[in-house]
């Protein structure tokens, strides 16, 4: 069995992270701490903090980070060449607002030291405010009860608001509660520890963020006033400029002393007071964050003043109230109800408020990998965003989804200017970037991946489809259109084979895979590449029909010749998707069937991922997958293939895909369900699921996999609810898993919201805001009203054995040229790859 599969049904400590169908709840203190770090982050699109405890330690590491706000740094290649990335990008972490120490009896509050009565850290997603409530016994034998709270706002995006109440609950002491804001880029804390909590060894994982020797953060002025304090900083390659600053309320049964001020890379506010039995001191913190790429700070300090200034006059229940609100109609967007499955149930719901995290506010910023829960890839975007995110904020939050698009579109001139650096026509979206500029210093597995011109491409596309919204196709998607597509023209090539046929084959690309790179014909590259060019040439046209002035200016700004429309629809027309007659199944890339299989199943489970255990010249070697790469294809352009081929296509490269990326799982999950393996899909999924509130790949302590919690909405939708969208029109053919009693979930479309209820003998719609809609259920067309509509259903789809799918296709079988697929076991570190001698090929051990 597959690795990916062998997750159990509730992976979670529930002792320590009980099941709460609405809430993310902690128990008890000091488990995991990189884990509840970022499990108990909280953000807005614009600001995160990760969650760190009030009192600032003990920590795996601090972060507080902010939407592009990054440093920038020279990439140094040992052997440079024409074309590399020059210019690295890092996300860098602003100063912490989080602290608030509290010190009893001059006693300091550290978790890992206390001894607490009772103890309770929780997040309910329709609050977003992550609040904590225990119970201190001092030293001195003193009970006090300590509640904090802090919430990122999502209705006004610089703001965070914070609080700590102390109340004693028996005897007197002296109490202080020091409130900090503390530049933690460049100045360790008490105990040595930065944002990454020590200093980072050479860097051997690409996933880790980089460290830096320089001053990053640049001081530009420090202010203080009775009430509020302000910091101001430049960052010192990348130019950007931020302003922190903070204001204090503090509240007593006594009398208090509060002292404020400020130096280059701290402020401080102190409050202090003698309580007695029931008396209480509160001290309420509310934070503003901005930010530029050049603004000077003194303009970025009038706007933290008025930001500061709103929440004077309002009060903190106010936007408590706004935050609930937002999240209200979040949730009636966007929740998928999973009756009876309350440890499923709690996962997914967290996976979602996840996303909400990552892209509510991001505001025409990108979405980076890890949203803005912790550093971990170095705050970059990828192409996940497009493939895995965006369809979900497409059908859920339409908003939120231009808002992640037009990000793309304001990159369209420097990837314009990446294109003529790699000799190409047209606009090349860089793999991994922050300001635009391609920061992958490993081309084979990062610049080659031109595939995401298509992906960003797929998902412009699917938002016009699905959201009907032509004003931004004319003016933003039929630029970000043509321009990949003109990439894909220029890049491939024309081959002619005798018979008078020809075929376009594009060469030299890596695809999602990682462990297959710089090949000919990668089959996904090739299939999204035809739909972008298809897509761009019904663009072009439909603006040069429905608006001949908009369209002469594109013309004449892209300098377009209407010859190119006939070449886009030829190359699509003409794409090679190279395909083995023997096996019957799309080839991963032109040679794929020509490597030895990788023996998965015998691999010791400590050396994965393999990428970092084995040199990549070993792992290119093999028939051995980082990620479902064909799999994907055939998710996103199901349209274009039968079912017989998605099978054979599934059953063949499952085997071999060793899940080391957490974006497999979940389109596994999903095509696992459509071709028929049920078990595996609802296995699949699991794993998708539980991948960072169990951490099951071991690094969530780096930040959540946004991507992958934005393909469990797709399993869960896609998956088992059976949705497609083809060229706008929505299908829907379920499978249900069989322990499921039923599955909801709403959809927005073209401004119609209807809710879908899946049964295991029906499935229902109904329309809940806008106008009725057509949907169709197995080939079968249905009107969505608001009196609702259900349509029978005989079955859940067919149901497969999972046995298949144990062992490579193939293997030990003979290929055309007599030679056999084989596989070796990686053996110890001293001799890791041990080949048998034989000389016939009948003597060969195979393995599998």
């Amino acid at each position: 069995m597959n690795r990916q599969r062998n997750v159990p049904t509730d992976p979670v400590d529930r002792v320590h992270l009980p099941v709460d169908e609405w809430r993310l709840v902690e128990s008890r203190p000091n488990g995991d701490l990189g884990l509840m770090e970022t499990l108990f982050a909280t953000a807005n699109g614009y600001l995160g903090m990760r969650g760190t405890p009030s009192e600032g330690r003990d920590v795996h590491s601090h972060g507080t980070f902010l939407n592009g706000f990054h440093e920038t740094w020279r990439i140094h290649h040992a052997e440079a060449a024409y074309g590399f990335a020059k210019s690295g990008q890092t996300m860098i972490s602003v100063p912490d607002c989080s602290v608030l120490k509290l010190y009893v009896d001059d006693e300091p509050l550290l978790l890992s030291m206390a001894d607490l009565d009772t103890y309770e850290r929780w997040i309910d997603f329709r609050e977003g405010v992550m609040r904590r409530e225990l119970i201190w016994r001092t030293p001195a034998g003193k009970r006090v009860k300590v509640t904090t709270d802090r919430m990122v706002s999502f209705t006004q995006r610089h703001l965070a608001l914070l609080s700590m109440q102390v109340t004693m609950l028996d005897g007197s002491a002296p109490v202080a509660i020091s409130s900090q804001l503390i530049n933690r880029q460049d100045i360790a804390d008490d105990y040595g520890k930065g944002i990454d909590g020590g200093p980072i060894a050479t860097k051997d994982d690409p996933r880790q963020t980089t460290s830096f020797e320089h001053r990053v953060l640049e001081p530009q002025q420090d202010w203080h006033s009775q009430r509020r304090m302000l910091l101001g900083y430049k960052v010192a390659d990348s130019g950007m400029t931020l302003a922190v600053g903070a204001d204090h309320t503090v509240e007593s049964d006594v009398e208090v002393e509060e002292l404020l001020d400020t130096m280059p890379d701290l402020g401080r506010h102190v409050s202090r007071a003698e309580l007695g039995p029931g008396d209480t001191l509160t001290v309420r913190k509310a934070v503003a964050y901005h930010s530029s790429r050049s603004v000077p700070h003194r303009e970025l300090f009038d706007r933290c003043r008025r930001t500061l200034d709103r929440v004077r006059a309002e009060g903190f229940q106010k936007h408590y109230q706004d935050q609930r609100d937002y999240l209200a109609d979040f949730w009636e967007r966007s929740d998928v109800e999973m009756p009876g499955q309350p440890a499923e149930q709690q996962a997914a719901r967290w996976c979602l408020f996840q996303l909400a995290q990552a892209s509510a506010r991001s505001d025409q910023w990108g979405i980076p990998a890890k949203g803005l829960t912790g550093s971990g890839y170095e705050g970059h975007y990828f192409w996940d965003t497009e493939i895995y995110v965006v369809p979900f904020l497409t059908f859920t939050e339409p908003s939120w989804a231009r808002n992640a698009l037009r990000f793309r579109a304001n990159l369209l001139p420097k990837a314009r200017e990446r294109a003529r650096e790699l000799n190409q026509r047209g606009a090349m979206f860089p793999w991994r970037t922050i300001n635009g500029d391609e920061a992958s210093a490993y081309y084979a597995a990062g610049t080659a991946q031109y595939h995401i011109n298509a992906d960003v491409a797929f998902a412009f596309s699917q938002y016009v489809d699905v959201t009907g919204d032509l004003d931004f196709q004319r003016r933003d998607g039929v630029r970000v259109l043509a321009e990949t597509a003109r990439l894909w023209a220029d890049l491939g090539f024309w081959r002619f084979s005798g018979n008078g046929r020809s075929s376009f084959h594009i060469n030299g690309v890596t695809g999602p895979d990682e462990y297959t790179t710089v090949v000919n014909n990668n089959m996904f590259t090739n299939v999204m590449a035809r739909h972008n060019l298809r897509r761009a040439a019904r663009a072009v046209r439909e603006l040069r029909a429905a608006d001949p002035e908009a369209y002469q200016v594109l013309a004449a700004e892209i300098e377009f010749d209407e010859m190119e429309l006939e070449q886009w629809d030829a190359c699509a027309d003409g794409m090679h998707v190279p395909k083995d007659e023997t096996f019957g199944i799309h080839l991963q890339e032109d040679r794929f069937l020509e490597r030895e299989v990788w023996d998965i199943a015998n691999t010791p489970a400590d050396s994965f991922p393999l990428l970092l255990h084995y040199h990549p010249l070993v792992i290119y070697r093999f028939q051995v997958l980082k990620q479902a790469d064909v799999v994907l294809a055939l998710f996103l352009r199901g349209a274009e293939f039968t079912p017989e081929e998605k099978r054979a296509d599934f059953e063949y490269y499952d085997p071999i895909t060793t899940g080391d990326s957490s974006l497999s799982a979940v389109v596994q999950s999903i095509m696992a369900a459509e071709v028929g393996h049920q078990k595996a899909a609802l296995d699949y999924f699991r794993a998708g699921l539980f991948v960072d509130i169990a951490d099951l790949h071991h690094n969530t302590s780096q930040g959540v996999h946004i991507a992958s919690a934005g393909g469990v909405w797709n399993a869960l939708v896609h998956g088992f609810g059976g949705m497609r969208q083809v060229e706008g029109r929505i299908c829907f053919d379920p499978r249900l898993p069989a322990e499921w009693p039923e599955l909801r979930f709403p959809l927005t479309v073209r401004g119609s919201r209807f809710r879908v209820r899946l049964v295991r003998d029906e499935i229902s719609f109904t329309l809940e805001e806008g106008p009725e809609i057509e949907v169709s259920v197995r080939e079968q067309d249905v009107t969505v009203t608001a009196e609702g509509v259900a349509v029978p259903l005989a079955d859940q789809g067919p149901v497969l054995d999972d046995a298949v799918l144990a062992t490579p296709v193939g293997l030990g079988d003979q290929r055309a040229d007599g030679s056999i697929v084989t596989s070796y076991v990686p053996q110890d570190p001293e001799d890791p790859w041990h080949y048998p001698v034989a000389t016939d090929p009948d003597d060969i051990i195979e393995t599998g």
